[in-house]
């Protein structure tokens, strides 16, 4: 799936985000891996969308932006200046950071992931970061896996963030798509709308 895809849905996820009122996000999951997103359920398969990924300790979530994403601002600038090193969107790195561990920087997953960018210990070891609950050493780790799979799969932001997430080699085996693993098909979108909710300044 193509972050433009993506766009329609989430500029209306960031419409409902400015009403008083929450109104909830519907996903669905196609059998070739696409997602879609929608504000009302075109059929029985969609599903109401989770606000927050399953293994992140903590998660993000993007109804309460101002009091559980309020560490982003002492991250801005390293995340500025790392995202030039790599060639990346600062935004791309917020939104990352905001899902996988809402800028704790000693956030540790069920599965041994840690850090403000969820490394696990053989992507740090791959990137030479000894130390992941160092805010630097773990963004510039995560930045350059990013900026691995982002190569890998032709810039598709959607597919590095699925293998981010799941594994580039889950993404390869299902056809270079979302795997259908219910986790990621939550994660994927959920950062896409934290990065089109960055890239407008909503947030």
């Amino acid at each position: 799936m193509k972050l433009l895809e993506c766009i329609p849905a989430l500029i209306m996820m960031g419409l409902c985000l400015a009403q008083p009122a929450w109104s909830d996000i519907y996903i669905y999951s196609a059998g070739d891996g696409t997602v879609s997103l929608s504000n009302v359920p075109a059929h029985r398969h969609y599903a109401i969308l989770p606000l927050a990924p399953q293994e992140a300790t903590p998660a993000a979530d993007v109804r309460e932006p101002s009091s559980k994403l309020a560490n982003k601002v002492q991250y801005d600038r390293i995340v500025a200046e790392i995202a030039r090193a790599y060639g990346l969107d600062s935004a791309l790195l917020h939104a990352v950071i905001s899902v996988e561990s809402r800028y704790s920087p000693t956030a540790v997953s069920r599965k041994g992931a840690t850090g403000l960018m969820q490394l696990m210990p053989d992507t740090a070891k791959r990137y030479g970061v000894t130390d992941s609950f160092d805010p630097v050493q773990n963004i510039h780790g995560g930045a350059r896996h990013l900026q691995y799979l982002l190569k890998m799969f032709n810039n598709d932001i959607s597919l590095a963030l699925a293998a981010y997430n799941a594994g580039e080699g889950s993404v390869i085996k299902y056809g270079n798509r979302i795997p259908p693993f219910p986790e990621t098909t939550n994660y994927v979108p959920q950062v896409l709308g934290f990065y089109q909710m960055y890239q407008a300044g909503s947030l």
